[in-house]
């Protein structure tokens, strides 16, 4: 097949093959000086709507070079050849890829879709973010499944059939596959129920986070110290998760000073050293004032709480580092010392025993 290509293929293809990519290259730069042009002006809608734009312009270019190469061919008839018939349809080459084609095309219409069109539109009816995700998702893989279905129609694919074969692997394979069709299934329950929604800021364990995703299996979950987390969804169903996100957000501090040492004196430099960080930091919020609390005593230590609402939590870590410092720094100016190690975490741990 390819030799009878070569052998058809003449200078003025190839000429008029050029000449032709050249035009659709030139229409391409065009348009995308146009839309720029037109993206500077104040009243057309936000930048990323000519950027979404622009990504369509080339998604297109790039569908008109593949059908430009394969038409440019004096020998055609490869393309339009029946590999196989299936249900009274003759399945060719140029067949499957119009349908390859036309699955990534909807898959970027569908995206444009609920991106710039339905958002006004959520915006207009007052809709939050969370339940706009929503309805995003459930467009999304409902108007994918419909174009799948459409494409395997039209290749001659069975749809009763291949169901019935993937309810056959699924009893074979359903025992294996159980943590997934688990969190397969939160996710759905998540995305309908919406505990948690995106951008509202949670508490992992010990790690606060704001929710940035949340997909079929799993969510993902942006922090300011490990970096971004990838959450089964079975596990925000399962456990109990602390959403941070009406609440004030607060760096917090406990320190253990040796029993003996005048509690007033350790209220008081405390006090000091909140007051340096907050002379020297940003992100500490005025209203409600920081609070430093007596909160425990045990045999050779007394524990005390100082609490400093932050304005979120990327902050939350950064002021408690620096709190610390200045802890460490009053307390040795004053001559106070840190309770050891084994007198308030070993002794801790065999009264909670």
């Amino acid at each position: 097949m390819i030799n009878d290509i070569l052998k058809n293929l003449s200078i003025l293809n190839v000429l008029w093959f050029i000449i032709d990519l050249s035009l659709i290259l030139l229409g391409n730069r065009l348009l995308h000086w146009t839309v720029n042009f037109v993206s500077k002006k104040k009243t057309y809608p936000s930048k990323n709507f000519f950027n979404s734009i622009v990504s369509l312009l080339n998604w297109i270019t790039i569908y008109a070079v593949i059908f430009l190469f394969l038409f440019s061919f004096p020998n055609r008839k490869w393309m339009f050849r029946p590999l196989y018939s299936q249900g009274g349809i003759d399945v060719s080459f140029f067949l499957i890829l119009i349908v390859i084609m036309s699955i990534l095309f909807a898959h970027k219409l569908i995206k444009l879709l609920t991106t710039h069109v339905l958002k006004p539109v959520y915006k207009h009816y007052n809709i939050n973010n969370g339940l706009g995700y929503t309805f995003n998702k459930i467009i999304y893989y409902t108007l994918m499944i419909i174009a799948l279905g459409i494409s395997f129609k039209s290749v001659g694919i069975d749809l009763t059939g291949l169901g019935t074969i993937f309810s056959v692997l699924g009893i074979g394979i359903g025992f294996g596959m159980r943590n997934i069709a688990g969190n397969f299934v939160c996710g759905i329950i998540i995305l309908f129920e919406r505990p948690i929604e995106v951008g509202e800021v949670i508490q992992l364990n010990e790690g606060i986070g704001r929710v940035e995703n949340i997909r079929l299996r799993s969510t993902i979950i942006r922090t300011a110290k490990e970096g971004t987390l990838i959450i089964p969804n079975q596990y925000f169903i399962e456990h109990i998760i602390k959403n941070r996100t009406g609440s004030e957000m607060i760096a917090e501090v406990t320190v253990s000073v040796e029993y003996g040492v005048s509690t007033e004196k350790v209220d008081k430099v405390l006090h000091e050293a909140v007051s340096k960080v907050k002379g020297k930091s940003e992100g500490i919020l005025n209203e409600p004032n920081p609070t430093i609390r007596f909160v425990n005593f045990r045999n050779r230590t007394m524990d005390f709480l100082v609490e400093i609402p932050v304005i979120n939590f990327e902050i939350k870590e950064q002021i408690e580092s620096k709190l610390r410092h200045s802890i460490v720094q009053s307390f040795t100016e004053e001559g106070i010392h840190l309770a050891p190690y084994e007198f308030s975490q070993v002794l801790l741990n065999k009264l909670e025993k």
